[in-house]
C-alpha cells in the first residue's frame, strides 16, 4: 500500500505537526483490518487535510448518487424538473438491490422520492429512474464544471449491470445470480466494475472536494446544496463512518459496495460547529460485501484523521 501524508493548508501545501502521525495511525487501523486503504480528511474550516494514498484513483460505486442528486436538485432550482412529478417503477426497471427493487408491484411515486430512496438505501432502480429524467449524460458535465478532473462517470446502475452481465456470459439476473458465486476470485476482479480506468471511479481527494463543495454551497444554489445535505443524513446505514463517532456527533454520508469493495463519504460534523469532509475505501483480499469488521475499521480510520484535524486546529 502506498500513501502519502499531510496535515496543513492544501493552497500552501505547508505541513502541521502530527501529520504523519495521523497518516501512520490510519494506515495500521487498514492492516490490522486486512484491507488496502484510502483516506482523505479534510477540515471545512480551514482545509487542513489528513491523505494515505489519496490521489490513486479508485471505484466509487453507489457514492456517484451524490453526484446524481445534486444534478437533480440543480434543476429542481432551476425549475427543469418537478420534483413532485409521478413516476411508475415496474418489474423491467427493477435492478435488484434495496428499495423499490424488491417490491412484488408497480411502484408510483415523485422524482423527489426517487432521489431520497436513492440516497437512503442506495436504491440503484430509484437512482436510474431518476437518471433518466435528468440526463445520463449531464454527470461527467457536471463533474467537469465543479473542477473534478479525476472523476469519471460510465454510465448508471443499469449500464454497469449491463457491463458485469457481459463479463461472465450472463444474459439476465438470474443467470448471473447462478453463476457469479462460482468464479475465482482473479476472474471477478478482472470484471471492469473493478477497474477504475473502465467504470465509474475518482480518488479520495476529490470525493472530499465535493462533500466540501456541497456543504459550503458552492455546488450549486444553496438550496440545492441544502437538499443533498438533507438527503444525506437520511443514510440508513451506520457501521460506517458513523461507527467510529460518539452520540451528538452528526454524520452525514453516501455509501458504496460492491464484492471486495467498501466505502463511505460524508461529512461529520460536531456539536462545537467543526465540519470535516471524510471518504474512505478499503479493499478486501476475499469477496465478501458484507464484513462488519472492515466496516467498523472505516469508521476507526475516519476517527483518527479527524481526531488529528481538530487537535491541528487547537494548536
Amino acid at each position: 500500500m502506498t500513501g502519502e501524508s499531510l496535515i496543513g493548508n492544501h493552497t500552501t501545501g505547508t505541513a502541521a505537526d502530527g501529520g504523519e502521525g495521523a497518516a501512520g495511525e490510519v494506515a495500521r487501523v487498514f492492516a490490522e483490518a486486512g484491507v488496502v486503504g484510502h483516506l482523505h480528511a479534510r477540515d471545512l474550516a480551514d482545509d487542513r487535510q489528513v491523505a494515505l494514498a489519496a490521489d490513486e484513483q479508485v471505484v466509487i460505486a453507489s457514492i456517484v448518487k451524490v453526484l446524481l442528486v445534486l444534478e437533480f436538485a440543480r434543476q429542481v432550482v432551476a425549475g427543469v424538473l418537478d420534483p413532485t412529478e409521478r413516476v411508475v417503477v415496474r418489474a423491467e426497471d427493477r435492478l435488484g438491490g434495496w428499495g423499490v427493487a424488491g417490491c412484488a408491484d408497480d411502484v408510483e411515486l415523485s422524482l423527489r422520492d426517487l432521489a431520497y430512496f436513492a440516497m437512503s438505501v442506495s436504491d440503484n432502480t430509484a437512482a436510474d429512474v431518476l437518471l433518466r429524467r435528468v440526463g445520463p449524460d449531464v454527470l461527467p458535465l457536471l463533474a467537469t464544471e465543479l473542477g473534478l478532473e479525476r472523476t469519471r462517470v460510465v454510465g448508471g446502475p443499469r449500464q454497469l449491470l449491463e457491463t458485469m452481465l457481459a463479463d461472465v456470459g450472463a444474459r439476465d439476473g438470474a443467470e448471473f445470480a447462478r453463476v457469479f458465486p462460482g468464479l475465482d476470485a482473479e476472474r471477478v476482479r478482472a470484471m471492469r466494475v473493478f477497474d477504475p480506468e473502465h467504470t465509474t471511479s475518482s480518488t479520495a481527494r476529490e470525493v472530499t472536494r465535493l462533500m466540501a463543495l456541497v456543504w459550503r454551497d458552492e455546488a450549486g444554489p444553496p438550496s440545492a446544496c441544502g437538499l443533498v445535505r438533507e438527503l444525506m443524513r437520511h443514510q440508513v446505514f451506520f457501521t460506517r463512518l458513523a461507527s467510529g463517532f460518539p452520540p451528538g456527533v452528526e454524520v452525514a454520508a453516501k455509501t458504496g459496495t460492491l464484492p471486495g469493495l467498501h466505502m463511505e463519504a460524508g461529512v461529520v460534523t460536531y456539536p462545537d460547529g467543526g465540519r470535516y469532509a471524510v471518504a474512505v475505501f478499503a479493499a478486501t483480499r476475499g469477496l465478501a460485501a458484507r464484513r462488519i469488521d472492515v466496516d467498523l475499521a472505516i469508521g476507526r480510520a475516519a476517527r483518527v484523521a479527524v481526531d488529528a484535524l481538530r487537535a491541528a486546529a487547537r494548536d
